[in-house]
């Protein structure tokens, strides 16, 4: 059997190659993560709730299976994000309101990956309801970015990052609203990816229709990005806007080899400032595209309309899934929270028909410019990992912003216009801290996403920077 060591930083496609062998067992796997994790977690806490127990339990019950039926993943462990249900596990969303809960039964989607083969063995650290880009809790406290302690692991998949970054995980489940798959894996060195609208069902919750967030995967590199993928997605009737399984694997899309012929790189898309050093990475990343034959021209579609129309939409989805919390639980809520439940509770019906309008109108033109384009990349943060004291960015290149979620204006942008986006690890700020380029794709066109994303992964040489131990502040 290989060493702990090679287990830990070996890829997720590998490991899963191993458990269907019979070369390893995911009890080894579990074995070498739970000592992983006694080494390193002290100094990320990113994985504050651990179920060893219940794992072990799941992992001898998958091996009463003969190797080639234990699914897609094949008994490998993965942690869960502490917003999504686990049936018989701590889940407390960040929040001291329910810092003692553990639900009787998992959201659907821990039930799917369980079905393909996953291994719940941890719940990942995520700010109070996922809210703001920063994983701080008043339950667990922060998590810190294992490329400078010091430094913020950006969020809500904060932790789901920072155990992958650090070989606490060979995959990841996350969950992204306004970035929150993708600004963690710009800021911790990995890849994350928000999906289309449907392509990974889940438990509805407040609203059968709310599409402003999704579940979706985050791994070390594409490859085993693509492969979560294919184990999280397909048809459910519980979830009535899941989309079906396609006939062909995402990680086949990803090894294909298939690349854009003409990309769009645009470093603010028109409505954020944006660090000039951050800008100066990402552009250099996506001009290399054209060592693959690809055309890289400097456009964007119009988004103009996307600080308003995310502000009403966001704060809209807080009101009807949280506005009882806020009559009941003020006390215990955050301000951040409280804020954009109460922006929510004060909408008219005309700023609801407005913003709707908004996204609509957007969407549309985002549609039209990717008859032009197969591929549109841009930062995928504005800024590089701050100081983990601050809560959020206040203003970047000279420019104050007007909320704590204005910062995140490329993403949620991304999010409007309904289109599958990840964040590829691109390169490194003078201070060796991470910059992740924000790869977006049409509507449900995550095989192309994938395909073209593995391309450029190729040409950076990227692929084997992490896992790391954690570092002291570089300062």
């Amino acid at each position: 059997m290989p060493s702990d060591q090679a287990l830990i930083r070996s890829t997720a496609c590998t490991i899963v190659g191993q458990l269907n062998s019979s070369e390893v067992t995911p009890l080894d796997l579990l074995d070498a993560l739970e000592k992983r994790i006694a080494e390193v977690d002290r100094k990320t806490n990113a994985l504050p709730i651990l179920c060893f127990d219940r794992a072990r339990s799941h992992a001898k019950a998958l091996m009463q299976k003969p190797p080639g039926e234990r699914g897609l993943l094949a008994g490998l462990p993965i942690p869960i994000k502490d917003l999504t249900n686990v049936a018989g596990v701590r889940t407390t969303q960040g929040s001291p309101i329910y810092k003692d809960n553990i639900p009787a039964n998992s959201d659907i989607l821990v039930d799917l990956i369980e079905s393909n083969g996953g291994v719940v063995f941890a719940k990942s650290n995520t700010p109070e309801f996922g809210a703001g880009a920063n994983t701080f809790n008043e339950v667990f406290g922060p998590t810190r970015n294992p490329w400078d302690l010091s430094r913020s692991a950006a969020g809500s998949s904060g932790g789901a990052a920072v155990a992958l970054a650090t070989g606490m995980a060979w995959l990841a489940h996350g969950s992204d609203m306004g970035g929150s798959l993708r600004n963690p894996a710009s800021f911790c060195g990995v890849v994350g990816l928000r999906p289309s609208i449907g392509r990974v069902p889940h438990t509805p919750a407040a609203k059968i229709d709310r599409t402003l967030g999704v579940q979706g995967p985050m791994a070390r590199n594409v490859e085993d990005l693509a492969l979560f993928l294919d184990a999280m997605s397909g048809e459910h009737p519980a979830d009535p806007l899941s989309l079906p399984r396609l006939p062909t694997s995402f990680l086949s899309a990803a090894r294909s080899g298939n690349k854009p012929k003409r990309i769009a790189y645009s470093a603010d898309l028109g409505i954020t400032p944006v660090d000039p050093e951050v800008a100066a990475i990402t552009r250099k990343a996506a001009s290399r595209f054209a060592e693959a034959g690809v055309l890289v021209e400097e456009a964007h579609p119009d988004l103009r309309e996307a600080h308003e129309c995310f502000h009403v939409l966001r704060a809209f989805d807080f009101a009807i899934s949280k506005a009882a919390l806020l009559r009941n639980k003020r006390e215990y809520l955050k301000p951040e929270v409280i804020w954009n439940i109460e922006e929510g509770l004060k909408l008219s019906v005309e700023q609801l028909e407005r913003a709707e309008a908004q996204r609509l109108a957007m969407t549309t033109r985002t549609l039209e410019f990717f008859k032009n384009y197969d591929l549109l990349l841009t930062p995928a943060t504005i800024v590089p990992p701050f100081p983990i004291e601050h809560r959020y960015v206040g203003e970047c290149a000279g420019k104050k912003f007007d909320n704590y979620v204005e910062w995140l204006g490329i993403v949620y942008a991304i999010t409007l216009v309904c289109c599958p986006a990840l964040s590829l690890p691109c390169g490194f700020t003078a201070s060796g801290l991470p910059v992740g380029l924000q790869i977006v794709a049409p509507s449900r066109g995550e095989a192309a996403l994938l395909a073209g994303a593995r391309v450029l992964e190729d040409v950076l040489g990227m692929r084997r920077a992490t896992p790391i131990d954690p570092r002291g502040s570089a300062r």
